[in-house]
């Protein structure tokens, strides 16, 4: 090992399958050892916006998401060992089983490849209930499909008794020689609030904090946070990642224009209980390239920010707020005068549904929203879209040039249904899990709004040339005015 090779505690919780308790037990984990006085950074696995928040919430410390089908290996490793410098422990939730990924035969993807990637130990979740010693034939066979993957240890959920939990324990730890670090009893109230996309984001509030309190309270009694610790420390040392000059990967054009401009520009982004889906490295890499984001609420505030060069409205659920955003007429017509006037207005998911000139619910009922994309999204009773695709530019827009691509993902239970058959669409998507082909979001002069989620850390050309556009128009205002 060399000189220079980093030491950096870490730990990735992982399940055997969804609904295994991945995120209210490593949530519950992650409270207690920022209880215990720790500082911990939080990390998800794959594209997921909420379980984030989650962690965010009980740490103190911004979640990052560790996506290799989106970011690449590089660009991940990267991003970790620089936000994990610092911390005494970097905690991670993994995504789905821990071996299930981007299709059947390849692990890309998946937690499994992205705890290799770092040479991490996993932790793994596994639902005991209604057996004993065929536990360890499950923990065996996890072992077993990839000797390279470093399982150090079991969390054992749905433990039924101390019998159980004594055959249990016993069973995996002389047939696996993996140490058992904790278990979660059976009839523990491991069920944090959903809805229609997955659970209830924090930033809604409520009683969200006192449920994780009480869950976290429930599943820590259980856990050996001290053994835990002792897996994390134990993890391999890191070799530094290269940091690359970032306009070595730009394209021409967009150099070009980094190189005119100067200085800060204000770019308003929209951040409420409707609107809070943003890739932490993803505002970043905006920062980087020179925005200065000024959070404004669609739903409570009458006005935009002053002195913006632009507008971001992420992803959230517009829908589970959709007559108060309706009713906000000040500021639809605020971002709607501004996106007319020649403003950039990038928009995503969520952001689309409310760009539209209307937003259809599930009853059918149709509410007005800001109009500055010709069609109406319908909220429909089945996911529309869901999954990793890549996004083809057919024209020109604020992020990219025509024919460009970029890898994002989608997850929407909402349709646009255009004005007219001429609509300018913004992208085609190829959907990896079927390979199928779909037009997708609007396009035009100023504006973008998609269905698909892009993260500006992927390509800092997405970034640069927005926050470029952002800041022509700001000096063209200016000028004028």
């Amino acid at each position: 090992m060399g000189e220079q090779d980093l030491k950096i505690p870490r730990i990735m919780i992982a399940g055997t399958h969804s609904g295994v308790g991945k995120t209210t037990i490593t949530t519950a984990v992650m409270a207690s050892l920022a209880r215990a006085g720790y500082k911990v950074q939080p990390y998800k696995v794959g594209p997921d916006y909420i379980d984030p928040t989650y962690h965010t919430m009980v740490t103190g410390s911004k979640s990052r998401n560790l996506d290799a089908w989106i970011l690449g290996e590089d660009n991940v490793y990267r991003l970790f060992i620089v936000s994990a410098a610092g911390s005494d422990i970097a905690l991670i939730e993994g995504v789905m089983g821990v071996y299930d990924g981007s299709s059947g035969t390849a692990e890309k993807g998946s937690s499994a490849h992205i705890a290799k990637l770092l040479k991490c130990p996993v932790i793994l979740i596994v639902d005991v209930k209604s057996m004993a010693r065929s536990a360890a034939a499950m923990v065996l066979g996890y072992k077993a499909f990839d000797p390279d993957l470093n399982i150090a240890g079991v969390i054992l959920n749905r433990i039924g008794s101390e019998r159980h939990l004594k055959m249990v324990k016993e069973a995996i730890e002389y047939y696996c020689d993996i140490p058992v670090v904790g278990y979660v009893r059976k009839n523990a109230r491991l069920e944090l609030p959903s809805r229609h996309l997955g659970l209830v984001p924090t930033i809604e509030g409520g009683e969200l904090p006192e449920i994780v309190n009480s869950l976290s309270s429930e599943v820590r009694e259980g856990i050996d946070i001290n053994l835990l610790m002792e897996i994390a420390r134990g993890a391999q040392n890191l070799t530094p990642a290269l940091e690359r000059d970032p306009s070595m990967t730009m394209r021409g054009d967009i150099q070009a224009q980094h190189q005119s401009g100067s200085g800060k520009v204000r770019i308003g982004i929209a951040f409420d209980e409707a609107f809070s889906f943003y890739y932490q490295d993803g505002l970043e890499a905006l920062e980087k390239q020179g925005a200065e984001l000024i959070p404004f609420s669609p739903l409570h505030d009458r006005a935009l920010p002053d002195e913006i060069g632009g507008i971001y409205i992420g992803g959230g659920f517009p829908e589970m707020f959709i007559e108060q955003l309706s009713a906000n007429h000040s500021m639809a017509g605020q971002i709607r005068e501004a996106g007319l006037a020649g403003m950039p207005v990038f928009a995503e998911c969520g952001g689309l549904m409310y760009l539209a000139r209307g937003i259809v619910d599930f009853q059918g009922k149709d509410f007005p929203m800001v109009g500055l994309v010709p069609g109406r999204c319908i909220m429909e009773k089945k996911l529309v879209g869901m999954g990793y695709v890549v996004a083809e530019s057919l024209s020109d827009n604020i992020l990219m040039p025509a024919g460009e691509k970029a890898r994002g993902h989608e997850f929407h239970y909402s349709r646009l249904e255009p004005d007219s058959n001429d609509i300018s669409y913004a992208f085609r998507l190829t959907r990896n899990r079927y390979r199928e082909t779909v037009l997708d979001g609007y396009a035009r002069d100023n504006i973008l709004a998609s269905y698909a989620h892009l993260h500006f850390s992927a390509d800092p050309g997405l970034a640069q040339r927005f926050v470029e556009f952002c800041r022509q128009h700001l000096s063209s205002a200016r000028q004028c005015g």
